[in-house]
This record gives C-alpha cells, sequence and structure tokens, in this order.
C-alpha cells in the first residue's frame, strides 16, 4: 500500500476532496499497462479533477468477486485505509457493476464516497465540455451510466455533492454535469432524458455532417490529430496553425475539437482537427455518447497519430491508441506517426520506431523542431502518393468520375448495371471521398 507523504500534504493550500485509489491486477487478462502504471495513470486523472490521492493499493486475482469485485478481506483492509488516510471516497481502477457500487457502498458506509475509473473520466470531460455539443454528448454519457446504478444509495451522494455531509463532501465528483437533483428523479424520467439528448445529439450529428460535405466541397483535405491524451496534439495544433488552443500538463484538457487552416510547403492547404484525446479503459458509454465527434476522425484522409516519446509507457499507450481505432473500424486510414516532445529527452530519440511504425517523423511541438519536415510529409502522403484504388461509382456520381480522372490514374473501367467500376490510383487527399464506394483489393479481377 502506498501512501503520500505528510510533507507534500502540506505544501498544498487549496482543500480538495482525498481518495484512495485500489486497483485490479488480474492474473488471467492482458492488460496494456501494469498495474503500478495503471494507478499511477488514475492518480493523474485524479489531479486534472482536483482530487488529492491519499494513497493506492491492489489485489492481484484470478476473477472477479461475485458481490463486491475484490475479497472480502481486502474490503476490510480498504476500509482501513479509507479511515486512517481521511479520505473521503475511494476510487477504483475498474469499472464497477451495479451490484459491485452497491455493496461496496454498503460495506464502506455513507461517509465514503464510492467511485470508479470510468465516473472519475465523466467527471473529468463534465468539466472540460465548452461547447453544447460537447455538454450534451457528456451529459448522456453520465445518464447513461448512472441509470443502471440509481439506487436509494445515491441519495447521500447528491448532499455530498453539496457539501453537507461527510468528511467535508466531495465537491460533486463524479456528480457533476446534469446535477444533482437528477439522482432523486426514477428511472423512467432518466430514460426520458436520455431519449431527448439523443434527439438532440442527433441533430448536431446532421449538422456536422452538413458541414463536413461544405468542407469537402472546398476541395480542402482534412488532418485528425489522433493520440493518448496529453501526447501534445494541441500544443502541435497551435504551432502549426499560431493558434491560441487551451494547453495544460493534464490529461483531458481538452475535449471539444478544434479546426484550423494550415497551409503545406508547396502552398496548398489542409484542415487539421484537433480530437479528444484516447486513454486505456475507455469507457464504452464514453464512444458511443461521442460518436458524432469520432465521426470527425473517421472521415479525415489522413491521421497524424501523436506520440509522447518522453512518457516512460509510450509503446503502451502507442498500443491502446491502434487498438481503439481498430476497434472503431478506423485502421485502413493512411496515417503519420508523429514522435513528439523529443525536446524532453536526454539523448537521441529510439530510431527503431521509425521501423515500427508507418511514416514516422520525429519533432517538437513545442520547439518547433521538426515541424518543416512533418508538414512535408503530410503534403507527399496528401498529394505525390499515389494510393491504389478500385470502386464501383454509382452513374450519378458524376463528380467523382471527374475527379479520379482529372486528380487520378485509371487502369480500367467496367461498366456494370449499377455503376462503373474503375481501378486506378489516386493521391490520398481525395480518398475518402470513395470510402463509401471502395471494392476488395484493386488486384482482384471480380
Amino acid at each position: 500500500m502506498k501512501t503520500t507523504s505528510a510533507r507534500s500534504k502540506m505544501k498544498s493550500t487549496l482543500v480538495q476532496p482525498k481518495a484512495f485509489l485500489f486497483g485490479v491486477d488480474w492474473k488471467n487478462k492482458s492488460q496494456a499497462l501494469s498495474i503500478e502504471d495503471s494507478l499511477d495513470e488514475l492518480a493523474v486523472l485524479c489531479r486534472t479533477a482536483g482530487i488529492e490521492v491519499a494513497g493506492q493499493d491492489f489485489q492481484r486475482m484470478e476473477r472477479a468477486h461475485a458481490a463486491t469485485l475484490i475479497g472480502s478481506g481486502k474490503v476490510t483492509e480498504l476500509k482501513h485505509w479509507i479511515d486512517e488516510t481521511h479520505s473521503e471516497m475511494v476510487i477504483f481502477d475498474e469499472e464497477l457493476s451495479p451490484r459491485h457500487l452497491r455493496e461496496l457502498q454498503e460495506l464502506l458506509g455513507e461517509e465514503t464516497h464510492v467511485l470508479d475509473r470510468t465516473a472519475l473520466i465523466l467527471d473529468i470531460f463534465a468539466q472540460h465540455a465548452h461547447t453544447r455539443e460537447g455538454a450534451l454528448q457528456v451529459e448522456l454519457a453520465q445518464y447513461e451510466y448512472r441509470l443502471p446504478r440509481l439506487t436509494g444509495a445515491w441519495t447521500h451522494l447528491a448532499r455530498q455533492a453539496g457539501g453537507s455531509t461527510g468528511r467535508g463532501g466531495t465537491g460533486g465528483v463524479g456528480l457533476r454535469g446534469p446535477g444533482e437533483t437528477q439522482l432523486e428523479i426514477d428511472r423512467r424520467e432518466i430514460s426520458k432524458k436520455i431519449h431527448r439528448l439523443k434527439k438532440e445529439l442527433d441533430t448536431v450529428r446532421q449538422h456536422r455532417s452538413r458541414y463536413r460535405m461544405r468542407r469537402k466541397g472546398s476541395g480542402q483535405p482534412v488532418v485528425a490529430l489522433v493520440g493518448y491524451t496529453n501526447a501534445g496534439k494541441s500544443t502541435l495544433l497551435n504551432t502549426l496553425a499560431h493558434a491560441d488552443i487551451y494547453v495544460a500538463d493534464l490529461l483531458f484538457a481538452t475535449l471539444d475539437p478544434t479546426t484550423r487552416q494550415v497551409e503545406l510547403p508547396g502552398g496548398k492547404a489542409v484542415l487539421i482537427t484537433d480530437t479528444v484525446g484516447f486513454i486505456q479503459k475507455l469507457p464504452a458509454a464514453l464512444i458511443a455518447a461521442f460518436r458524432a465527434t469520432l465521426e470527425e476522425i473517421a472521415e479525415a484522409d489522413l491521421l497524424l497519430h501523436i506520440v509522447d516519446i518522453s512518457h516512460p509507457n509510450v509503446r503502451e499507450q502507442v498500443q491502446s491508441v491502434h487498438q481503439t481505432l481498430q476497434d472503431l473500424g478506423l485502421q485502413n486510414i493512411p496515417m503519420i506517426t508523429g514522435i513528439n516532445k523529443i525536446d524532453k529527452l536526454n539523448t537521441p530519440p529510439d530510431e527503431s520506431f521509425s521501423g515500427e511504425y508507418p511514416n514516422t517523423v520525429f519533432l517538437s511541438a513545442k520547439t518547433g523542431l521538426g515541424i518543416p519536415n512533418l508538414l512535408q510529409t503530410i503534403e507527399n502522403i496528401l498529394y505525390q502518393e499515389m494510393n491504389p484504388i478500385k470502386v464501383k461509382i454509382p452513374y450519378s456520381a458524376g463528380r467523382l468520375l471527374d475527379l479520379i480522372h482529372r486528380e487520378g490514374s485509371v487502369e480500367s473501367v467496367t461498366h456494370k448495371p449499377d455503376g462503373i467500376v474503375i481501378t486506378g490510383r489516386i493521391p490520398g487527399a481525395w480518398l475518402s471521398e470513395f470510402r463509401i464506394y471502395r471494392l476488395g483489393d484493386p488486384g482482384d479481377k471480380s
């Protein structure tokens, strides 16, 4: 069990809610990070949410306890450490089922606010969602997360959100966003709210779709910044576009997508979009709620994966991003890997990254080192490299027929009753235009 030192506690002049962190090291499950590193990441999430970490512990297990996730003896030990460190809450590094949450809350007592990693991330998102769309997405995710967990046990948490009970109150952590009154309304009302939010978000999604269509009509390709949270995406966009997007050394410091126009060396312009950062154990509720935002990635012509080379778990973070992109079905979009923060290294960067990841560029978004090479690489992939393509274009899509003849090279044309099958090559800047019409391997004769 690890606790913070008394000296570090005395340095803090702000009264912050205290949390004790707890994780599970699964014997039979492959995890991106070690349990120690995962708990350290959870501690950084707590710092982002304004929570002081009083200590942390974990249990090594083969399978989850049906009622409480962890064994009864460990629950007793956990209660001891919560009391010993004067913690207002315990945060689990696993997503707790409704039963786990209910049983743990009963055993640990009303004065201890029981949270899990998902609730903490949702709280951070609630703090950092500044647009109407972002607020809607967070609100939907929070309601869908809380609905199956809505029991009488939530009542005291609503009081704690106002700081009126417990060891000084939790400041609303885990309850931020829709507001404490939602904890007292019944399931039917919450279901109605979820239905309303989905309709509003569908309207937002349609608006985004129309915006993307207009953007495509401008002829400017889109580059989507992706990467682990706090990898430096916003800093890079500020450097490329001479913008002033908010940047902080915190996880999920920026949430709402931002798009800026950037000029390439040859004079052509691209639109670069900064999207929400990824993280290991990304809650399924967030992926579902943020569908409209994630579509910005899906519609991109090129992904720019920003990697923090200075992080001790850099390869695990890269693996987590690749897995998330694969889960979203986005692994086939062309990608540049930007190895960022080389200014933080005491030795030259590991050149083996060049062989491991596609189109690698070493750079420092903070100092500008490597930026010209990055822009040239973007231009090469979008406008100079020709990508093999095989598509069936409807006769009604004459604009695309003109585009592939004008910007690409056509190798074969076959007229079918329902469209024209074309095999050829096209620059990366135009690949997304043909995505929905693509057939199999360009070498296929079918």
